[in-house]
């Protein structure tokens, strides 16, 4: 497949815009005439997202009939079952608990380190951390060794939290970090490879090398003899000098090529051993002024030189609109009514965008016309019925029962859903409207059993059922107020017991509804990982619980994509890099949302990461402006924004304004006009 006596490693790359799935695939085809079929088994294919795997094998399917490649996931190397030199992974939330724990006896300790309500939130912001030292290499000694003198008395307190998970930092504990283990996975890899290195081509597909392991595999496949690295959206057109303002990360990092210039400096390779892996159909005009409006801040001087060098403007930006809402709301509308009218013409369509709330009000909205689209996020799995319910039942733990909650809890759609077909609904309803109008007329306050009982047996009432069900409901709600501070295991079981006495009603053995369908087996599934961990939670209030639960169950999704219209993407801006649709919707160009705010971090600022070697904030923006400018490549494109938002005015994306600006100080080229 490769010439063995080509010099230097090989990096090889595709242009924005560009099918990467389908030109992939014809670039094995171009290196592979004429080979025997079992060369194609004998080919590995090592991708990033599972949708590039699937949209692999997609192409494969359709022809001809071959032998296929093996497609393996990079993340999967962690767990790898033939590395038996390696220790199983711990589980991000069992290593988690394990960490609040100790964070929560530090602000026992010390009370104006943090709130209380906060244990779990520190907790999961801090494996990240951790995750992140691991796959990036940073060792105890980089964080204990910052300066932190000139800094304000915060960063000295955050660094105080290290020396309570310093143990967590070893990389050669037993327990090791799926991060970890994923690191180790690949260093164990690269070593035997330059020891033996298989007699089998390896092509490395579609990733950024944003992370540090993943950058070692990156490296360690480019130098093989038979290897490959393939880099997703690498432009082309980009002028070398301009490559070298790309060095340094405080200042490069958010451009989409940095992650490629730091490979390639990595490689000891210059920008022109990049070659192009397989011609491909992209247009060429609009891709250099997408490529001239993203130069790095220092450079943009070059639109005055090199902006009237990209020809006419109007014939550069054929195939793009600018659409501005005065709303979400109306832009959501907007988007829907293009998709629908795309849909009529016979074309593929996708949103991309970070937005979630966007995708959920343009899928409201196509409902209207059967359209449902194959979101890639789907629904967030604590926003489904299983969720909403368990999250209600978590709240209202050690609480005295409010009508307002209690309320809401009988009118959950699971909630008495274990009668056959349903059958116990209608009664359920019924009472649950009359309890309403008794509670909003006359009270209590609180609701007990005295109450709900002496409702139940009102003169004149001769309906036993009423009193059945008010007592199934009564002895609900006095477990639900009387659970107390407890092992963490013991309220997790006792809050799901509760849910499920919830949804099987009143008689009723079983659990309802509750764990019925992909919504139900999702839950389940989240359910069960904190019932795996929740022996290393310890002590815990039910407060503390609740945020527990909610912040699993925030972690997952729900989706249905037998139900989806195959034409109808909604995808998230990484899935931007596998995008083959005839219409590409860039949604929610404003700041703040693409590219996204930097989350706060409450451990290290940006001068400090930068000293231990960490990743700046800079990175996701970097990411982001790669993924808008994949998008960009689509035959079509619409970029939407919204004026305003809930609040007050929104301020266009940084790469919107660059674009619109240099497009209009171009009059000599028809800008204005275009």
């Amino acid at each position: 497949m490769f010439d063995p006596n080509a010099p230097g490693p090989r990096l090889f790359g595709l242009p924005p815009g560009a099918d990467f799935a389908g030109d992939l695939i014809r670039g094995i085809e171009a290196r592979l005439a004429g080979a025997p079929p079992e060369d194609w088994a004998r080919t590995t294919l090592l991708v990033n997202t599972r949708r590039m795997q699937r949209r692999l094998r997609e192409a494969f399917d359709a022809g001809p009939p071959r032998a296929l490649p093996r497609i393996r996931l990079i993340t999967d190397l962690a767990h790898d079952p033939t590395a038996t030199d390696l220790p199983p992974a711990t589980p991000a939330l069992r290593r988690q608990l394990e960490i609040a724990q100790l964070i929560r006896g530090l602000i026992d300790s010390d009370p104006t380190i943090a709130p209380r309500a906060a244990v779990h939130d520190l907790a999961a912001s801090l494996v990240r951390l951790l995750d992140e030292m691991h796959g990036e290499g940073v060792a105890a000694d980089a964080i204990a060794g910052l300066d932190v003198s000139d800094e304000s008395g915060h960063w000295a307190r955050a660094l105080t939290f290290f020396g309570i998970v310093e143990r967590y930092l070893d990389s050669a504990t037993d327990a090791p970090s799926l991060e970890q283990r994923q690191r180790a996975a690949v260093e164990g890899l690269a070593r035997r490879w330059a020891d033996t290195p298989p007699d089998h081509p390896i092509i490395l597909a579609g990733s950024t090398g944003s992370r540090g392991a993943t950058a070692l595999l990156i490296e360690a496949v480019a130098k093989l003899p038979k290897g490959a690295v393939v880099l997703p959206g690498f432009d082309f057109d980009m002028p070398a000098d301009v490559w070298t303002q790309l060095d340094d990360p405080l200042s490069g990092e958010d451009h989409p090529q940095f992650r490629f210039r730091r490979l390639m400096t990595r490689l000891n390779l210059a920008p022109g051993d990049v070659r192009p892996w397989h011609a491909s159909d992209t247009d060429t005009a609009r891709r250099k002024l997408v490529s001239l409006s993203l130069r790095p801040a220092p450079v943009t001087d070059a639109w005055l030189t090199e902006g009237p060098n990209l020809g006419d403007m109007v014939a550069a930006t054929r195939g793009l609109t600018l659409l501005e809402a005065p709303s979400p709301r109306l832009e959501a509308d907007a988007i829907a009514l293009f998709i629908r009218h795309a849909v009529a013409g016979g074309k593929t369509v996708a949103l991309v965008s970070p937005d979630r709330m966007l995708g959920r009000q343009v899928t409201s909205a196509l409902d209207r016309w059967g359209i449902v689209p194959d979101d890639s996020a789907g629904q967030p799995l604590h926003m489904s019925a299983p969720g909403r319910l368990l999250r209600q039942v978590a709240r209202m733990m050690g609480q005295r029962p409010e009508p307002a909650p209690l309320l809401a809890l009988l009118k959950h759609p699971l909630c008495a859903s274990g009668g056959p077909a349903g059958s116990d609904r209608g009664p359920h309803l019924l009472r649950t409207r009359e309890l309403e109008l008794e509670l909003r007329q006359k009270g209590p306050a609180y609701p007990d059993r005295t109450a709900l009982l002496a409702w139940a047996e009102k003169t004149g009432e001769n309906e036993t059922g009423r009193t059945v069900w008010a007592t199934w409901l009564s002895d609900v709600l006095e477990s639900i107020s009387a659970v107390t501070d407890g092992p963490l295991a013991e309220l997790h079981a006792t809050c799901v017991a509760l849910t499920e006495r919830l949804a099987a009603g009143p008689g009723t053995e079983g659990s309802g509804g509750l764990w019925d369908k992909s919504a139900g087996r999702n839950a389940r599934a989240a359910t069960d990982q904190i019932t795996a961990a929740a022996d290393a939670g310890g002590p815990s209030s039910p407060q503390d619980y609740a945020a527990l639960l909610d912040q699993v169950l925030s972690a997952g999704s729900v989706r249905d994509r037998d139900e989806a219209h195959p034409g109808v993407l909604i995808l998230g801006t990484l899935e931007a890099r596998v995008l083959a649709a005839d219409v590409a919707i860039l949604g929610s160009m404003n700041e703040g949302t693409w590219p996204e705010a930097p989350a706060p971090d409450p451990w290290l600022n940006r001068r400090m990461r930068q000293s231990a070697g960490l990743l700046l904030p800079d990175r996701r923006i970097g990411l982001s402006a790669h993924d808008y400018m994949q998008a960009m490549g689509a035959p079509e494109v619409w970029i939407t924004r919204s004026i305003r938002d809930g609040e007050a005015q929104t301020v266009a994306s940084r790469w919107v304004n660059r674009l619109v600006n240099l497009i209009g100080g171009l009059p000599e080229a028809n800008g204005p006009d275009a």
